[in-house]
Parts: structure tokens; sequence; C-alpha cells
């Protein structure tokens, strides 16, 4: 049986219900903060994001294990969830930012591990587009196929014209397992180097690899 998650303990200030809850177990939500849940995940548009990305791994046939889980749409979340829950699986995770330049007609979508920082203007430095910025919502849909909080590498997938340039950190290649949103925050991919590695030559776009210390 699982309990609930600390991160969602700390949210609740008023009485609340026992309630059960999709990913196991038996949770303490207020009412409304779970009928949000349950509606984010009930949603067509989650669902088929998701089947792409899977449907997408099975074609190639990756070596993926999924996990599903609470909402997890920022870094420090997906860690303390990690850290509570899947202590067995040692992957890499990582902070997924995708960019436009200053005329809005170049996306950048940058990776790195989770821990690291990103110099963005030494990234723009790099790049000689203006600043950069972080980009809607409207945009990460119509360039990514996704939603923020749910930004991967997986994205890629719904980018056919290749128009995205991915960024990567160079120690990602080096990690035996990796872990990614299936452009749904409520599951999590783990996949070994190897399939990492076969992504990049089956999506075939473009794709630089990043030394985050010395970057300039």
């Amino acid at each position: 049986e699982v309990g609930l998650h600390p991160v969602f303990e700390e949210t609740l200030t008023e009485p609340s219900e026992s309630i059960g809850i999709p990913w196991g177990g038996v949770g303490i939500y207020k009412p409304d903060f779970f009928h949000n849940i349950k509606c984010y995940l009930c949603t067509m548009e989650s669902i088929e994001r998701r089947k792409i990305v899977l449907d997408k791994l099975n074609e190639w046939g990756f070596d993926y294990k999924m996990y599903e889980h609470p909402p997890l749409p920022t870094i420090e979340l997906a860690l303390d969830y990690w850290t509570a829950c899947c202590k067995e699986e040692d992957a890499l995770h990582c902070k997924n930012l995708f960019f436009r330049n200053h005329k809005g007609n170049k996306h950048y979508l940058v990776i790195f591990e989770c821990h690291k920082t990103l110099p963005i203007h030494d990234l723009e430095k790099v790049l000689h587009q203006g600043k950069l910025s972080f980009a809607s919502p409207e945009r990460m849909e119509r360039c990514l196929g996704t939603t923020p909080g749910s930004v991967s590498l997986f994205g890629l997938i719904n980018d056919p014209e290749k128009k995205v340039k991915l960024f990567l950190d160079k120690d990602l290649m080096e990690a035996g397992h990796i872990s990614f949103h299936p452009n749904d925050n409520t599951a999590t991919c783990v996949i070994p180097n190897s399939d990492l590695r076969r992504f990049l030559e089956l999506w075939g776009g473009e794709y630089e690899l990043l030394d985050l210390d010395n970057i300039s």
C-alpha cells in the first residue's frame, strides 16, 4: 500500500477526506485538489501524448521501463519522488529547457544533468541569436507536442521537420541509464545509454554536445 507522498502532505492546511488514488494506495487529499489531478490524468490529450511516445519507443525496440506517479512538473518534485519511492532505480535525471531566439524563428531544447546550472548568457554568445527566452506553452505544444512541466527529449518525436535544435549535456552520454517524461509528467521512462544514442540516430535532427563547465 502506498501512502501519501510528503510533497502533497505539505499542501494540506484544512481537514480532508481519505480517498483512493489512481497510482495505488490511499491518500489524504482535499477533494478539489484530487479532482484537479484526476481530471488531468483522464484527459485525452495526456493519454495521447504518452501513447505517441510509447508507440515510437516500441517501434524502435527500446528497452525502457516506465513508472507511473503523481504529477511531477518540476525536477525538485521529481527528485523527492525518486528518493522516496524508487531508490532501486539508478538513473540520471535531467533538466529539460525549451528556448526560442529573439526573433522567434529558431527553437532550442537544452537537456542537462539535474544538479547542474545552465549559463544562459554564455549559450546566447555561442548561438549568436540574440537574447534567448523560454518558449510559451503554445509554442511548446506546436513544436514539441507537450506542455510545461512535461518537456523532455521525447518531444522531438513530434518535430518531424527537425526544426528544433538539441543541446545535450555531454555527461549524459556517459550515464548508464537516463530518465525522461513521456511528454506527460504523470509517468517517467528510464532508458539505457545505448537507447539514448539510438534515439539521436533514429530521430536524425541536429544536436550538439555541451560542456557546461566550458561553454563560452
